[in-house]
């Protein structure tokens, strides 16, 4: 299966589901290049993203059960490439 490089945003605005969204990231750890995490804690919000390189059926999959945890929502960008 052709994998594609794609950029998940997440935003976590309710600390409870961190621990759940790092779960995910663990799990799918092999397909992910690079993690940047910023704590903003002025408007207590974590703003995370991932750069992945994986076929598009799983990027989907994660960023579908990233963005079903309550209190953080998930967005994905795809490269042309």
């Amino acid at each position: 299966m052709n994998s594609r490089v794609a950029l998940i945003a997440i935003m976590v605005e309710k600390g409870a589901s961190v621990e759940g969204v790092n779960n995910l990231l663990h799990e799918y750890g092999e397909n992910i290049i690079g993690r940047m995490g910023v704590p903003y804690r002025a408007k207590n919000v974590n703003i995370i993203s991932i750069a992945i390189d994986a076929p598009q059926d799983v990027i989907n999959t994660l960023a579908g059960q990233i963005g079903r945890l309550e209190g953080v929502s998930a967005k994905t960008v795809y490269a042309s490439v």
